[in-house]
């Protein structure tokens, strides 16, 4: 129960804090819903008018059972709820649904009733007890009737495009019922700033207080250690508004899947209501915070720390990181400027610095993985707790281990290590299944928080497929590069590779990197001059190189002759430069090491990377147009 205890006390920190005043945690005993229908009263409870509501999410009072409700018989909301709900005149107007009116009624009468009662929820019941909902809404031409007016309709057949109404709703066996249709309330009062009714902080505490009342049954919380009311069921709605998936379940009353370890669902987990919702209720708030990144289908990792202070996300990449904290570059500095990476090393612990004067060594940190895999169980995949300390040197380590020079896009290039996602698509492609996308995911993060070196597998895989050069398009090659290159040099730290070249280097598979480099530039610049735009036969022959380097090197030089005579001709400079660029790398290779045959390693690509990078920024200045191409 360790990650409810964390959760439970991030929102005690958080909620209430003056730097989440834009972003407040839900209330307890509250819940989130797509409302489609707005219908506005007065404080007498008089129909006013209504409107369709385009995708808003409300925050509605809950009870504990409404909350998480599943089955044939789900429990009603004591405010807002669907037309089959609140609305008494449902089944006249020929509603497929069972109507819960007289549930709704109920609960809803038995708030108002209590000393906890508030005017504007009154307003909403003596309407509501007048059984008209539908035909008002009906006669405001929100809900659609078949030709003689007496039963709502499920498909829309006219010519005319379909009402807003029915492109809300959810098609379930090619037909939309409106009784799926949600309904919040408004209540207009004179000088009132609290109209829509559900927002109205006086009507919140209310319920709070109400529900907290009428929830009888207590035992022992094993969060907090205190008896107090225990929770039958807990909330759903995690990861968006249709997640049905709960982390916690114990309604299985029938199959009896704690049967011979428990008497009671209560033996195995006791939570208490306050602490199952406010740490639901902090997970929630936490995955909405952290955006697109931490999601990858239904597989959601958080990384968050419990007094709120702001930390860098694990599953994003080093630029992603820097644009996160503008502060952190200059204005007028370039922090990826055409050097061996120590600008970007520097930069990048000033930003950790920066996280780290806020975040104290010993404030914990939580890094915590969720995903389902039917449409109701939820698991936590991934857990850790870390210092303040020992999570930003982890991140610190990840993005210097695996940094290089990334070229996503034309737009998109910079130094530093690639999120796991990217590292996922470059190993497997971009056409991946999510399975696999998330397994690969799930294996990355602890090289990340563990500090563990990257699968071997994983490494393998990106060298293979970035070889296979004239199977890719030219962006995704170039992205496949970057990001192999990374994996390697992070792979074999002991090396200590550099990021510009190494002259002084002289292994074997970095020298043929170099002399592929050496030869694809040349070739490239031939093509140039007689205006042609293909593939060189480096390109073409890098996947055969990499496997056998010594006899294909062979058929790449003899093919260069008629290039170099091209050269000759027309650019005596460039050919002589890289001439000698070519004995000089020539020169540097053991007879035995040349003649060697066998396949390179993920090194022949940093060679290569860092000798093309070096051919093109030593080009001779005068051919700015060829430059530039």
């Amino acid at each position: 129960m360790s990650w409810v205890e964390k959760l439970y006390d991030t929102y005690e920190r958080c909620d209430g804090a003056p730097q989440f005043e834009d972003d407040p945690l839900m209330p307890i005993s509250h819940t989130v819903q797509q409302a489609h229908i707005e219908i506005v009263l007065d404080l007498d409870g008089n129909f006013c008018r209504a409107k369709c509501v385009q995708k808003e999410e409300t925050i509605i009072p809950a009870t504990e059972a409404s909350a998480g409700r599943v089955g044939t018989k789900p429990p009603p909301h004591p405010l807002c709820d669907k037309i089959q709900y609140c609305a008494g005149d449902y089944p006249a107007f020929g509603g497929e649904k069972v109507s819960f009116h007289a549930e709704y009624l109920e609960l809803l009468r038995r708030w108002c009733s209590s000393k906890f009662s508030n005017s504007k929820v009154n307003a909403v019941l003596r309407y509501v007890e007048k059984g008209t909902v539908v035909k008002d809404l009906v006669d405001a031409h929100l809900l659609h009737c078949n030709l003689s007016g007496k039963k709502l309709i499920t498909e829309w057949a006219e010519d005319s495009p379909a009402p807003d109404l029915f492109r809300m709703l959810t098609p379930k066996s090619g037909k939309r019922d409106q009784g799926d249709a949600f309904v919040r309330w408004r209540v207009e009062i004179p000088s009132d700033l609290y109209t829509l009714v559900s927002e109205d902080p006086n009507v919140r505490r209310a319920w709070i207080d109400f529900d907290a009342a009428e929830n009888s049954q207590s035992g022992l919380c094993m969060v907090t250690g205190a008896t107090t009311h225990l929770a039958s069921s807990h909330p759903k709605r995690l990861r968006h508004g249709a997640d049905g998936a709960k982390l916690i379940s114990s309604n299985d009353i029938s199959n009896f899947t704690f049967r011979g370890r428990f008497l009671n669902s209560e033996e195995a987990c006791g939570v208490s209501s306050e602490v199952t919702q406010k740490a639901h209720n902090a997970l929630r708030w936490l995955i909405g915070r952290q955006g697109s990144e931490s999601k990858n289908g239904d597989q959601v990792f958080v990384a968050w720390s419990i007094g709120g202070q702001k930390i860098p996300d694990p599953l994003k990449n080093t630029l992603q990181l820097f644009l996160d904290v503008p502060t952190a570059i200059e204005a007028n500095e370039t922090p990826y400027a055409g050097d061996a990476g120590q600008q970007f090393a520097l930069q990048l612990k000033k930003l950790i610095a920066g996280y780290g004067a806020k975040l104290a060594k010993t404030d914990n940190v939580i890094i915590m993985g969720v995903d389902s895999a039917t449409p109701g169980r939820m698991a936590v995949t991934f857990y850790r707790e870390l210092t303040g300390s020992e999570f930003l040197e982890r991140v610190l380590q990840w993005h210097e281990a695996n940094a290089w020079y990334q070229n996503f896009s034309k737009e998109l290039k910079f130094i530093g290590a690639p999120a796991p996602r990217d590292i996922a698509e470059a190993a497997f492609g971009r056409r991946l299944d999510d399975k696999l996308r998330k397994a690969t995911v799930e294996r990355l993060l602890p090289c990340i928080v563990d500090g563990q070196p990257v699968p071997r597998d994983l490494v393998e895989s990106t060298v293979r497929r970035t070889c296979n050069r004239v199977g890719l398009k030219p962006w995704d090659w170039e992205k496949c590069l970057g990001i192999a290159c990374g994996l390697y040099n992070g792979r074999q730290k002991e090396e200590k590779y550099q990021m510009s070249l190494e002259g002084n280097r002289t292994s074997r598979d970095y020298l043929f990197g170099r002399l592929l480099a050496i030869a694809d530039h040349l070739e490239q610049r031939a093509l140039h001059v007689a205006g042609e735009d293909r593939d060189t036969n480096a390109a073409r022959l890098m996947q055969r190189f990499s496997e056998h380097p010594y006899s294909t090197w062979t058929n790449i030089e003899l093919s260069l002759r008629p290039y170099e005579a091209r050269l000759r001709a027309k650019r005596p400079g460039v050919l002589n430069s890289l001439k000698r660029v070519l004995d000089e790398v020539m020169n540097k290779f053991d007879g035995q090491d040349y003649k060697n045959d066998s396949k390179l390693t993920g090194e022949f690509l940093l060679g290569y990377h860092c000798q093309r990078s070096a051919l093109w920024e030593r080009q001779d200045p005068t051919n700015e147009e060829e430059v530039a191409n």
